[in-house]
């Protein structure tokens, strides 16, 4: 999704599943911790006023509307930790998780025996 939309601007405006099935109106938008891009999007399913939590990116926003690349039962289906919250790094990995997303994996510290030095205090000296 574009990174440079407000998402503010975001709240309130209808989504869409893959097909153009409408899921609801955008409720709030959760940013990432770190950098403050937003990430996922609370939408607001209807009847029983549950909020589905979407992923934002790979999402896009199309004639005013967001629209969400996943089939409606799977957004739907979306596990539920209520609105107006933080969410927590284990659900984050739920929601990522549920929709099928790839998690990055932090790269390797440099140095393939970097475990031998474990423990070390800074200054001291090889005794070998």
């Amino acid at each position: 999704m574009q990174t440079d939309i407000d998402p503010r601007s975001l709240i309130g405006r209808k989504a869409f599943d893959r097909n153009g099935n409408k899921i609801g109106t955008v409720d709030e938008v959760y940013l990432d911790d770190a950098t403050g891009v937003p990430e996922w999007a609370a939408v607001r399913t209807g009847l029983f006023s549950r909020d589905a939590f979407v992923p934002l990116e790979p999402s896009a926003l199309v004639d005013e509307a967001l629209h969400i690349p996943y089939d409606r039962a799977l957004i739907k289906d979306a596990p539920d930790f209520g609105v107006g919250r933080h969410l927590s790094p284990e659900q984050e990995l739920q929601l990522y998780h549920h929709y099928g997303l790839d998690i990055a994996a932090p790269d390797p510290l440099p140095g393939a025996d970097r475990d031998r030095d474990f423990g070390r205090l800074a200054g001291e000296e090889d005794d070998a």
